[in-house]
Protein backbone atom coordinates (compact mmCIF):
# COMPACT_ATOMS: atom_id res chain seq x y z
CA UNK A 1 0.00 0.00 0.00
CA UNK A 2 0.88 3.42 -0.77
CA UNK A 3 0.46 6.25 1.18
CA UNK A 4 0.95 10.18 1.06
CA UNK A 5 4.39 11.69 0.44
CA UNK A 6 4.03 13.96 2.90
CA UNK A 7 5.95 12.46 5.71
CA UNK A 8 3.95 13.17 8.76
CA UNK A 9 5.91 12.39 11.99
CA UNK A 10 4.41 9.01 13.45
CA UNK A 11 4.23 7.11 10.21
CA UNK A 12 7.10 5.23 9.22
CA UNK A 13 9.25 5.73 6.19
CA UNK A 14 8.63 2.18 4.88
CA UNK A 15 5.43 4.01 4.09
CA UNK A 16 6.61 6.67 2.21
CA UNK A 17 6.82 6.19 -1.96
CA UNK A 18 9.39 5.82 -4.22
CA UNK A 19 9.27 8.73 -6.49
CA UNK A 20 7.03 8.04 -9.40
CA UNK A 21 4.20 6.03 -7.89
CA UNK A 22 1.10 6.48 -6.92
CA UNK A 23 -0.02 8.02 -3.70
CA UNK A 24 -2.65 7.07 -1.19
CA UNK A 25 -3.90 9.47 1.98
CA UNK A 26 -3.19 7.23 5.16
CA UNK A 27 -6.44 6.87 7.11
CA UNK A 28 -6.49 6.12 10.49
CA UNK A 29 -8.17 2.79 9.79
CA UNK A 30 -4.99 2.04 7.86
CA UNK A 31 -2.66 3.07 10.35
CA UNK A 32 -4.44 1.00 13.10
CA UNK A 33 -4.86 -2.19 10.45
CA UNK A 34 -0.93 -1.70 9.64
CA UNK A 35 -0.24 -2.02 13.94
CA UNK A 36 -2.81 -4.71 14.20
CA UNK A 37 -1.01 -6.59 11.12
CA UNK A 38 2.68 -5.89 12.92
CA UNK A 39 1.36 -7.42 16.25
CA UNK A 40 -0.66 -10.87 14.71
CA UNK A 41 2.73 -11.05 12.12
CA UNK A 42 5.45 -10.64 14.90
CA UNK A 43 7.90 -13.33 15.38
CA UNK A 44 7.56 -14.74 18.82
CA UNK A 45 10.76 -15.67 21.26
CA UNK A 46 11.68 -19.58 21.25
CA UNK A 47 9.55 -21.61 23.50
CA UNK A 48 7.21 -18.38 24.55
CA UNK A 49 4.18 -16.71 23.13
CA UNK A 50 5.92 -13.41 23.75
CA UNK A 51 6.22 -11.82 20.63
CA UNK A 52 8.95 -9.42 19.08
CA UNK A 53 8.27 -6.47 17.96
CA UNK A 54 9.90 -2.94 16.64
CA UNK A 55 8.64 -0.68 19.29
CA UNK A 56 9.17 2.29 17.51
CA UNK A 57 7.39 1.38 14.36
CA UNK A 58 4.36 0.05 16.47
CA UNK A 59 4.58 3.80 18.18
CA UNK A 60 4.62 5.28 15.30
CA UNK A 61 1.53 3.64 13.65
CA UNK A 62 -0.54 4.50 16.74
CA UNK A 63 0.94 8.06 17.10
CA UNK A 64 0.04 8.49 13.37
CA UNK A 65 -3.17 7.15 14.18
CA UNK A 66 -3.87 9.41 17.03
CA UNK A 67 -2.59 12.22 14.86
CA UNK A 68 -5.28 11.93 11.98
CA UNK A 69 -8.32 11.38 14.39
CA UNK A 70 -8.33 15.61 14.93
CA UNK A 71 -8.49 16.05 11.40
CA UNK A 72 -11.86 13.90 11.10
CA UNK A 73 -13.04 15.57 14.01
CA UNK A 74 -12.13 18.96 12.54
CA UNK A 75 -14.10 17.94 9.23
CA UNK A 76 -17.12 17.02 10.91
CA UNK A 77 -16.95 20.53 12.99
CA UNK A 78 -16.60 21.98 9.76
CA UNK A 79 -19.69 20.54 7.99
CA UNK A 80 -21.33 21.88 11.27
CA UNK A 81 -20.24 25.18 10.82
CA UNK A 82 -21.28 25.09 7.49
CA UNK A 83 -24.99 24.05 8.56
CA UNK A 84 -25.47 26.90 10.69
CA UNK A 85 -23.84 29.41 8.38
CA UNK A 86 -26.60 28.21 6.23
CA UNK A 87 -29.35 28.50 8.61
CA UNK A 88 -27.66 32.64 9.75
CA UNK A 89 -28.01 33.23 5.72
CA UNK A 90 -31.78 31.26 5.49
CA UNK A 91 -32.57 33.13 8.74
CA UNK A 92 -31.19 36.83 7.30
CA UNK A 93 -33.06 36.58 4.14
CA UNK A 94 -36.19 35.35 6.12
CA UNK A 95 -36.29 38.83 7.52
CA UNK A 96 -34.69 41.06 4.45
CA UNK A 97 -38.33 39.30 2.77
CA UNK A 98 -40.12 39.71 6.07
CA UNK A 99 -38.99 43.61 6.13
CA UNK A 100 -39.73 44.30 2.97
CA UNK A 101 -43.11 42.59 2.87
CA UNK A 102 -43.53 45.17 5.89
CA UNK A 103 -42.88 47.80 3.59
CA UNK A 104 -44.65 47.36 1.05
CA UNK A 105 -48.02 46.92 3.03
CA UNK A 106 -47.37 50.24 4.62
CA UNK A 107 -47.09 51.67 1.34
CA UNK A 108 -49.95 49.41 -0.27
CA UNK A 109 -52.31 49.01 2.27
CA UNK A 110 -55.02 47.86 -0.48
CA UNK A 111 -52.79 45.82 -2.03
CA UNK A 112 -53.01 42.58 0.35
CA UNK A 113 -52.00 40.21 -2.59
CA UNK A 114 -48.31 41.19 -2.58
CA UNK A 115 -48.35 41.05 1.89
CA UNK A 116 -49.60 37.53 1.70
CA UNK A 117 -47.22 36.51 -1.55
CA UNK A 118 -44.67 37.77 1.03
CA UNK A 119 -45.56 36.12 3.66
CA UNK A 120 -45.90 32.86 1.87
CA UNK A 121 -42.49 32.82 0.21
CA UNK A 122 -40.80 33.58 3.69
CA UNK A 123 -42.04 30.16 5.03
CA UNK A 124 -41.49 28.72 2.34
CA UNK A 125 -37.74 30.01 3.20
CA UNK A 126 -38.27 28.90 6.48
CA UNK A 127 -39.05 25.39 5.78
CA UNK A 128 -36.87 24.91 3.12
CA UNK A 129 -34.17 26.30 5.43
CA UNK A 130 -35.97 23.55 8.32
CA UNK A 131 -35.91 20.95 5.76
CA UNK A 132 -32.34 21.34 4.69
CA UNK A 133 -30.73 21.97 8.41
CA UNK A 134 -32.44 18.48 9.28
CA UNK A 135 -30.83 16.94 6.16
CA UNK A 136 -27.42 18.29 6.78
CA UNK A 137 -28.03 17.31 10.59
CA UNK A 138 -28.55 14.01 9.56
CA UNK A 139 -25.84 13.80 7.27
CA UNK A 140 -23.01 15.11 9.97
CA UNK A 141 -24.92 12.26 12.60
CA UNK A 142 -24.64 9.74 10.09
CA UNK A 143 -20.83 10.58 9.12
CA UNK A 144 -19.82 10.72 12.41
CA UNK A 145 -21.49 7.63 13.58
CA UNK A 146 -19.74 5.77 10.52
CA UNK A 147 -16.26 7.30 11.92
CA UNK A 148 -17.16 6.16 14.98
CA UNK A 149 -18.50 2.36 14.35
CA UNK A 150 -15.34 2.32 11.51
CA UNK A 151 -12.85 2.98 14.59
CA UNK A 152 -15.04 0.69 17.15
CA UNK A 153 -14.19 -2.39 14.88
CA UNK A 154 -10.75 -1.32 14.39
CA UNK A 155 -10.24 -0.96 18.36
CA UNK A 156 -12.36 -3.89 19.06
CA UNK A 157 -9.81 -6.24 16.69
CA UNK A 158 -7.07 -4.15 18.60
CA UNK A 159 -8.89 -5.69 21.93
CA UNK A 160 -9.07 -9.16 20.94
CA UNK A 161 -5.83 -9.38 19.16
CA UNK A 162 -4.14 -8.59 22.35
CA UNK A 163 -6.71 -10.65 24.61
CA UNK A 164 -6.01 -13.89 22.52
CA UNK A 165 -2.14 -13.02 23.28
CA UNK A 166 -2.72 -12.58 27.04
CA UNK A 167 -5.03 -16.06 27.16
CA UNK A 168 -1.77 -18.05 25.13
CA UNK A 169 0.70 -16.64 27.68
CA UNK A 170 -1.37 -17.36 30.64
CA UNK A 171 -2.40 -21.02 29.41
CA UNK A 172 1.70 -21.80 28.49
CA UNK A 173 3.78 -20.12 31.33
CA UNK A 174 2.87 -20.76 34.92
CA UNK A 175 3.68 -17.72 37.31
CA UNK A 176 5.95 -19.96 39.29
CA UNK A 177 7.54 -20.49 36.19
CA UNK A 178 8.38 -16.93 35.83
CA UNK A 179 11.76 -15.47 37.32
CA UNK A 180 11.53 -11.95 38.58
CA UNK A 181 13.52 -10.71 35.30
CA UNK A 182 10.88 -12.07 33.41
CA UNK A 183 8.48 -9.09 34.39
CA UNK A 184 9.86 -6.67 32.35
CA UNK A 185 7.06 -4.75 30.80
CA UNK A 186 9.55 -3.14 27.72
CA UNK A 187 7.59 -4.14 24.38
CA UNK A 188 10.68 -4.73 21.78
Amino acid sequence: MIHDTTHRPGVPDEFEPDAGEAVEQVSVEDLLDDAIAMVAEARTMPMSTTVKLNRDDLLDLLEGARELLPGEVRAARQLLRDREEFLASARSEREQIIEQGRAHVSHMVERQEIVKAAELRARQIIDEARTEAKRMQLQVEDYCDQKLASFEIVLDKTARTIRTGRERLAGRIEPSDLAPADFDTDVR
